[in-house]
């Protein structure tokens, strides 16, 4: 201060913010964009249901697609129940547009299966998720994990079928689709319809053997080998190695039909035979149903049996018998019912809406001009019995026209029937025969010839003495000739003498017979056809009583 007076002061006002203050804020900025970037860069989480966690690493495991890394397992862990596998996977930003509801996914790790070993190289790297993307427009992020690699992709070009059976297990996936021999397909998926207990088996026929399905296509079940023996001898058919080892399907319109038109319709249902006779056997669905009533024995009658006219089948017997006599009946009614059907398409080549009623009047004409039929034996090695018509004038029509609700099929004992009647016959004759009685008569007569040997012996013996006497030889010489001749000839009857001899071993060689041949006739009085065929034979099978 000077002459009394303050100085004025310089006064500067301070920063408030400093500049270090910039590198937190950079900083921020700097974690803010990379959030963004990472949140903008970031794929969408899958989730995928698994029956096993096997082979799965958090943070390892990778989804691939085409063999190119698209994601990564990121959480495994067990659902609420415990039951299955609830694993996440980060995808890829640039894979997203493969998440389609027709995507499927799978786990990549060693295999051997019906189509060889595969998945060799995850035995280093370990086990990985196979991803194959979809074509659908849906988008979807949860899926069910595949437990076999699918056999052909979305995509690819041929037809999906279905084939429904009445019993599960009949195929697997994989399972080849044979046309004649050649595999045009794969068994796509397995399952069951518990509501309609049925079996549904969908297959993929590649392009461009699609073409090959038509409306008459017929799909039945191919094992490796096929055995078959009949009349004409042994039958072997083998199929390719994997149908030998696995199993699959065959599929074609058999011969002498129509094919109809094609299929071009995806998932198009198709039932699934046993085997190919099944499939000749289903073309015969018009039939005409006729009961048989016969009075003889059905032993060896077994539904499947053909009905022959002449050689030529016409038809199948479906049930034997067709149901056993009602209370008020018993078993005094002798005569059997079966079950036939007599099929159209067997009769006519062509089938059409008017020929069924057509076929029933021509059959009730025949049967007025003799039309019958008999039990025939079809197989001599296993007894098996076929049912054979034809027509016999003399024949009377039957009275009887229905047998409960079914038109009656006239039938006459078979020839072989014929033959065991007049054969038990005869047998019942011959043991009427008082064989007994006729050799205890053959018994006397031998003691009485016996003793008549005897006492002839006697009067030779003293005929010898008389002859030896001086008078008889005084006698002349034609009365000792005489005498001389009678002795010789008794002695021809004495024990020693071979006529005797004969006599009595012939005599008791018929008695032995006769006893021996006793248990024989016994025998074949209970059994006649034992003549035919030997060896116990199985039960008459005891038929399932019908419904009243």
């Amino acid at each position: 201060m000077s002459d009394g007076k303050f100085e004025k002061a310089d006064v500067q006002s301070i920063k408030q913010i400093s500049s270090i203050w910039l590198v937190p804020l950079i900083a921020v900025g700097i974690g803010i964009w990379m959030l963004v970037q990472f949140a903008t860069s970031k794929g969408p989480e899958v989730t995928l249901y698994l029956n096993t966690a096997e082979g799965l690493e958090v943070g390892k495991t990778e989804v691939k697609a085409l063999n190119v890394r698209v994601g990564v397992i990121s959480d495994v862990r067990l659902n609420d129940d415990y039951s299955a596998i609830i694993a996440t996977a980060q995808i890829d930003k640039d894979a997203a547009r493969m998440l389609r509801e027709d995507t499927l996914f799978w786990v990549v790790k060693p295999r051997i299966g019906k189509e060889g070993v595969s998945g060799l190289e995850t035995l280093l790297s370990g086990a990985y998720v196979q991803l194959q993307p979809g074509v659908a427009k849906e988008e979807k992020y949860e899926f069910d994990v595949l437990e076999v690699p699918p056999v052909a992709p979305p995509d690819a070009k041929g037809l999906r079928l279905m084939l429904y059976h009445k019993e599960a297990g009949k195929l697997g996936v994989g399972d080849p689709v044979l046309y004649e021999g050649f595999t045009v397909g794969r068994v796509e998926k397995v399952t069951f319809d518990p509501e309609a207990k049925k079996a549904n088996y969908q297959l993929f026929i590649f392009e461009p053997y699609d073409s090959l399905i038509r409306k008459k296509t017929r799909f039945w079940l191919t094992s490796g080998v096929d055995l078959k023996m009949s009349a004409e001898g042994f039958s072997m058919q083998i199929g390719s190695i994997e149908s030998l080892i696995t199993g699959g399907v065959s599929f074609r319109v058999p011969r002498g039909n129509e094919p109809g038109e094609l299929i071009t319709k995806d998932f198009s249902r198709f039932r699934l035979y046993n085997n190919l006779k099944q499939v000749r056997e289903r073309f015969f669905d018009e039939y005409l149903e006729y009961v048989m009533l016969f009075d003889e024995s059905v032993r060896g009658l077994n539904p499947g049996a053909p009905v022959e006219y002449r050689g030529i089948r016409i038809g199948t017997v479906r049930k034997v018998p067709l149901e056993l006599p009602s209370d008020r009946d018993g078993f005094s009614n002798r005569q059997i019912p079966v079950l036939v059907r007599i099929e159209l398409g067997r009769i006519y080549g062509e089938v059409e809406e008017e020929a069924l009623p057509r076929l029933k009047e021509s059959l009730e004409k025949e049967f007025r001009l003799g039309l019958r039929a008999s039990l025939k034996t079809g197989s001599l090695l296993t007894g098996a019995l076929l049912i054979d018509t034809e027509v016999y004038p003399e024949e009377p029509m039957p009275e009887l026209r229905q047998y409960r609700k079914y038109d009656i099929f006239p039938t006459k004992a078979g020839g072989f029937a014929q033959i065991q009647k007049q054969l038990t016959a005869i047998l019942t004759k011959i043991e009427k025969l008082p064989v007994e009685d006729t050799i205890s008569s053959l018994n006397k007569s031998l003691n009485a010839s016996q003793r008549s040997l005897l006492a002839a012996e006697r009067t030779a013996n003293e005929l010898t003495k008389v002859l030896a006497q001086r008078e008889t030889r005084a006698l002349p010489g034609d009365i000792r000739q005489t005498l001389q001749q009678i002795q010789e000839t008794l002695k021809g009857f004495s024990p020693d003498a071979e006529p005797y001899r004969n006599l009595e071993q012939a005599l008791g060689r018929f008695e032995q017979v006769m006893l021996e041949l006793q248990p024989v006739l016994r025998q074949l009085n209970e059994k006649p056809n034992s003549l035919i065929f030997t060896g116990e034979k199985p039960k008459d099978p005891i038929p399932v009583k019908g419904a009243q």
